[in-house]
């Protein structure tokens, strides 16, 4: 069985970017002190010490150990593959509101395999993550929604969930909320050219070609109709 390719550097950026790397107030320094040189460790490739370091943190209270040690033990890095164990950390960070767990388990659930393939149980995580800020989770929600994944179809959470990630940077929700704009869903968003725009030269500072093909197919429009005026 394969696991999906989760990554211990994704949360080493996380911490690096100011995601609290505890669960909660009260846990002890030593965790953190303790979730950093295992981090180290890990980067190092001595998984064999980085494993007791994110073990001795997890047990600690750590989320973000809690996390990386439930990744270790899902792949096997530093001792023999452990998935139903790693699962008990990974749902443990994921009640420590550490939102990269319960998307991660969000995913599980919408994969299958690991745990029982369940779009309703996927979309539960993946909207408590989303309610934390985590862009992924708002992403894999709204197309849900859009889609009718797991959820009675909803344009308009759909909508709510794209601009809460589009906000927050995420270029292929940039490129969506555009696209709501650019066509109009009555009763959820008005036609708005200009605010299409907007998010379709956010979308294209991205990097994304069809935004900025959009982008210059408005702009081409808004100038003959200015010239036919």
């Amino acid at each position: 069985m394969s696991f999906p390719p989760i990554r211990l550097a994704a949360l080493v950026l996380a911490m690096a970017v100011g995601l609290p790397a505890v669960a909660a107030p009260e846990t002890p320094a030593p965790a953190q002190s303790q979730t950093r040189d295992a981090v180290t460790a890990y980067e190092a490739g001595h998984f064999d010490a980085a494993l007791q370091g994110f073990a001795a943190a997890a047990q600690r209270g750590n989320r973000l150990a809690q996390f990386n040690y439930a990744m270790m033990l899902l792949r096997g890095e530093g001792t023999t593959a452990k998935p139903q164990e790693a699962l008990v950390w990974l749902r443990r960070a994921a009640d420590n509101q550490m939102t990269h767990a319960q998307f991660t388990l969000g995913d599980l659930h919408e994969r299958g395999g690991l745990v029982p393939k369940s779009l309703e149980e996927a979309n539960r995580w993946y909207e408590r993550a989303a309610q934390g800020g985590h862009t992924q989770a708002q992403m894999a929600l709204a197309t849900n929604y859009f889609t009718g994944r797991g959820v009675p179809r909803d344009y308009g959470q759909a909508f709510a969930w794209y601009s809460k990630a589009a906000t927050a940077g995420d270029g292929g929700a940039q490129y969506i909320v555009a696209s709501y704009y650019e066509r109009g869903y009555p009763g959820i968003v008005e036609r708005d050219v200009e605010q299409a725009k907007i998010w379709y030269a956010r979308a294209a500072a991205h990097g994304d070609p069809g935004a900025l093909a959009k982008l210059r197919s408005l702009l081409e429009e808004g100038l003959r109709g200015k010239s036919q005026m």
